[in-house]
């Protein structure tokens, strides 16, 4: 049970700590695409007077260091840029999907261990108290309710992270399309027909 509960607290920060890190890092992809406007004009600092934050901002700050480069490379160094913030969105949860596997294990392992001692007292004792019999197995029942109780809502928050993590990507993955577009706009016709 004390490894349950600690499974349980461990969870629950895990989540808090999640929670609080995608809503000061999440991208508005419109908030996006309003800060990296000036791109279409050649300047694209412009864009960092808009109110643009978390994985958005080192996006954009990727954009303005490589964007005297060619092509390939501001592509690369973007397509990087989105492997580490997804990194980072997906900090701890693989932690908790292994919390939703354990805890219901652990419960059930309480459970056959509290039977176990049970049905061991009744072969030492000659008369059997049907009272402790059924006392015993709600006792040993009780942490494999624990367990479930804990894994249950873990695998809920669990989903929903990840949910966010897979729409995060996709927003990333349309502002550097964004950014391609533009920096082609960008160009003079005469260059972007060579291209």
């Amino acid at each position: 049970m004390w490894i349950i509960l600690g499974l349980s607290i461990l969870a629950a920060t895990i989540v808090i700590e999640r929670v609080i890190f995608f809503s000061f890092s999440s991208v508005d992809l419109k908030s996006l695409e309003k800060a990296l406007g000036g791109v279409s004009d050649g300047k694209p600092d412009a864009g960092l007077t808009a109110p643009v934050k978390g994985s958005a901002r080192r996006l954009f700050s990727a954009v303005l260091e490589c964007w005297g480069s060619g092509d390939e490379k501001l592509s690369l160094r973007l397509e990087g840029e989105i492997r580490r913030e997804i990194y980072r969105w997906e900090r701890h949860l693989p932690l908790l999907e292994i919390i939703t596997r354990a805890a219901p294990l652990l419960g059930l392992l309480g459970t056959v261990l509290g039977m176990v001692e049970m049905f061991g007292s009744m072969s030492v004792g000659g008369a059997i108290d049907a009272r402790a019999v059924t006392g015993g197995i709600w006792k040993a029942l009780f942490t494999t309710v624990a367990g479930l109780a804990v894994a249950i809502p873990t695998l809920v928050a669990h989903g929903f992270l990840a949910d966010a993590v897979s729409r995060e990507e996709e927003t990333l993955e349309q502002g550097v399309n964004f950014i391609m577009s533009r920096r082609m706009d960008s160009r003079p016709r005469r260059e972007r027909k060579v291209l």
